[in-house]
């Protein structure tokens, strides 16, 4: 199981050979995302993605796909090399989720605001067939703002999908500002909770804490909702809080603070290049 920091690692020498990423909003999700797959929170067998006794992940949050691409490729699902053609016409990961070219996506997502609905649609349906697989979905403080969510949030309390966890990337950053500067300063976990959800609020990179809220005992009448607290683009200095990196690649210059902070080698970046 590699640590959060390999796991970053992973992420930005991905992204350094595709020449493009979503750097901050993967970095954000780190934590979230192993202690899904590989804290033993969730069912799968990388070796058969379509097992049918699998639990189910939708990354709502599509652009934050680096993130799961390198979970995903820890717990087996496909080989490292393929983290290294992200975004290039030899590879099978995209810029963001696609269901038919990657094993373990389930989703293809991206256009912000649907991945909810998509996993209150597969938790309903398995509720209805009486299986017992669960269903997960990451979405981002900045996607809220979408009303599909809010559809997705109602139909999911009046269904009673005690199947369903919503997961809340509660970075307080979206593309152009901080979330407050955009639709003011409200709590999520309020709303989930006004709208009849069951909500526990974590240190969203504490492994531990995120495993004990996502196995931890909760109502069975009700979905679920886990506001993990985030920095975004926790991990680098220079990304951490700033609105600025939401999507960008960093210059000569502020590359050495990732090759310094991240313990990345020459021959790492140099490995990186020959595979482009």
């Amino acid at each position: 199981m590699a640590s959060p920091k390999e796991l970053r690692k992973h992420i930005f020498l991905a992204a350094y050979s595709g020449g493009v990423g979503h750097l901050a909003s993967a970095f954000s999700a780190v934590e979230i995302l192993s202690a899904l797959y590989l804290g033993g929170v969730m069912k799968y067998k990388s070796s058969q993605p379509e097992w049918e006794g699998r639990d189910y992940f939708i990354l709502s949050k599509g652009h934050g796909s680096l993130a799961l691409y390198a979970v995903l490729c820890d717990a087996g699902f496909f080989p490292k090399a393929e983290m290294y053609r992200f975004c290039q016409p030899s590879g099978v990961l995209g810029g963001e989720p696609h269901t038919l070219d990657t094993p373990g996506v389930e989703a293809s997502t991206g256009s912000l605001g649907h991945g909810l609905s998509i996993g209150v649609g597969i938790a309903l349906a398995l509720k209805l067939d009486s299986k017992s697989n669960r269903v997960y979905a990451l979405i981002g403080d900045g996607e809220c703002q979408e009303g599909s969510i809010w559809e997705a949030v109602m139909s999911g309390a009046a269904f009673k999908l005690n199947n369903f966890t919503a997961i809340v990337d509660n970075n307080k950053i979206q593309k152009m500002d901080y979330v407050k500067n955009i639709v003011g300063d409200y709590s999520i976990a309020n709303v989930f909770e006004a709208f009849g959800w069951q909500v526990k609020t974590v240190d969203g990179h504490n492994i531990d804490e995120l495993k004990y809220a996502l196995n931890g005992e909760w109502d069975e009448d009700k979905p679920r909702c886990v506001v993990a607290e985030t920095v975004k683009g926790k991990g680098v200095s220079l990304m951490e809080n700033n609105p600025a990196w939401h999507w960008r690649m960093p210059s000569r210059k502020e590359l050495k603070v990732f090759i310094s902070e991240l313990d990345i080698t020459e021959e790492e970046l140099e490995r990186c290049k020959k595979r482009t």
